[in-house]
């Protein structure tokens, strides 16, 4: 992914009170961390827990009406504004779209979801599709013993886990 790729921090998924606050879906453990979204046309200034998720309230954003125009909305941050990855960590933002050899070099497909059921990252792998139509989806557990490796360009996948 480009350093400068936009990456999904949260969703707004509606308006909270009266005065303009709204209702987010966090992609991250520290959203506080970050005070400007959208290239700069939305700047965060308080964030809290709430009852069903996170509230913020946005400087930008004054009332109720405004904060319900926004409903599915994106709040992005560049790539580069992410702090540094230790060895071994990852962006899901970075498998996103990575392309899935075998530890052969087989070509199988690529990640189109990673999700957490509760015992860690699980990736969501869509095989090449044939003919026009799309490949036959499986998943494997984000471990070593499953992928052994992965970088910018691909992730390897070791066979025993391919369905």
């Amino acid at each position: 992914m480009p350093k400068d790729a936009p990456v999904t921090l949260a969703v707004i998924i509606g308006a909270h009170g009266v005065t303009g606050e709204v209702r987010l879906k966090v992609f991250t453990e520290d959203l506080g961390r970050y005070k400007s979204f959208n290239g700069g046309t939305l700047s965060l200034k308080s964030v809290r827990h709430g009852s069903n998720g996170m509230i913020a309230r946005i400087a930008e954003v004054t009332d109720r009406n405004a904060a319900e125009a926004l409903r599915g909305t994106e709040l992005t941050v560049s790539r580069s504004e992410l702090p540094p990855l230790e060895d071994g960590e990852y962006y899901h933002a970075d498998l996103l779209g990575l392309a899935v050899v075998t530890t052969e070099g087989e070509a199988i497909g690529r990640v189109v979801a990673i999700d957490d059921f509760g015992a860690g990252d699980v990736l969501e792998i869509e095989r090449d599709g044939v003919d026009g139509k799309p490949g036959k989806r499986f998943m494997v557990p984000m471990r070593v013993e499953a992928v052994p490796e992965w970088n910018d360009e691909r992730l390897v996948l070791d066979p025993a886990w391919m369905e």
